[in-house]
């Protein structure tokens, strides 16, 4: 379980930086040159860039509490924060009628919950004693 649960947290880390940064970095209409950003026309600038700015630090969130042990609930909350996103991105496209992107917005979502579920049961296994 361990080991699946890396491995969402590293695809999960991955996905949202690279997503964040490309927000952040890119300009409105730059961002509009690519078929998955469409969404962007509907958004002002600021939202998109602080939608960005959330992104990075879910990504960042959801592995370097845990890897340094420094208050790990931090990587559950993040999972949280990071599946909250994919619900608002989910009804975006939804409304959008960008069908596809709803189906990666549903996979993240719950790569997010199986992190939050999973890192939850070995945060403090008290919580549910045999």
């Amino acid at each position: 379980m361990n080991v699946a649960l890396w491995i969402a947290q590293i695809v999960l880390m991955v996905v949202f930086l690279a997503a964040g940064i490309f927000q952040i970095i890119r300009s409105n209409e730059e961002l509009l040159e690519y078929d998955f950003m469409g969404w962007v026309e509907d958004m002002r600038p600021g939202l998109v860039k602080t939608i960005g700015v959330f992104e990075v630090l879910g990504g960042v969130g959801i592995v370097v509490p845990y890897v340094f042990g420094f208050a790990p609930i931090l990587t559950q909350m993040a999972a949280e924060g990071l599946a909250l996103t994919m619900v608002g991105a989910a009804v975006t496209h939804w409304k959008r009628k960008e069908y596809r992107m709803v189906v990666v917005n549903v996979v993240l979502f719950a790569l997010a919950m199986f992190v939050d579920y999973g890192r939850f049961l070995q945060y403090d296994p008290t919580l549910f004693p045999g």
